[in-house]
């Protein structure tokens, strides 16, 4: 198992030095899945079209944003891209987010944040009528990098 890359040889925690580091087109994408009761699902499903979700869609974009300021060890990235797509199942919303830089460092804590704040975000839209809502399953599920 490799070091872990924000503790140095002391133990004291540390940003990454990406300085020296070319600059490279790069790509995450990250899911999370709130899964709640049948009828919870449908009456989502059933909201006018594009209300049901549309606000945990910008709630993960927006913090994929932020990432920087909510984990503090990470670097602060000028992203190209990200996108929320939230899909509602017979029990579930599946949630799938992307985020995509050009820079020295990977997007993956921004596809992740993206991912769990939307999830949160339903489960803040449902839980006044669901007690048993359960997020889960936020993972990342792809990184690329590519050379310029």
């Amino acid at each position: 198992m490799s070091e872990l890359s924000h503790v140095d040889e002391t133990g004291e925690v540390r940003m990454v030095d990406v300085g020296g580091k070319e600059l490279s087109r790069r790509r995450a994408v990250a899911r999370a899945e709130v899964r709640m009761a049948p009828e919870t699902a449908r009456r989502l499903r059933e909201l006018p079209k594009g209300d049901a979700l549309a606000a945990a869609q910008l709630a993960g974009i927006m913090a994929a944003k932020r990432t920087g300021e909510l984990i503090p060890l990470c670097h602060p990235l000028p992203l190209s891209h990200v996108a929320v797509e939230l899909e509602v199942g017979e029990a579930e919303v599946t949630v799938l987010a992307s985020a995509e830089t050009t820079a020295q460092t990977g997007v993956e804590m921004e596809a992740l944040t993206a991912a769990a704040v939307a999830a949160l975000t339903v489960y803040d839209m449902a839980k006044a009528v669901d007690k048993e809502l359960e997020i889960t399953g936020v993972r990342l599920l792809e990184k690329t990098k590519e050379a310029l």
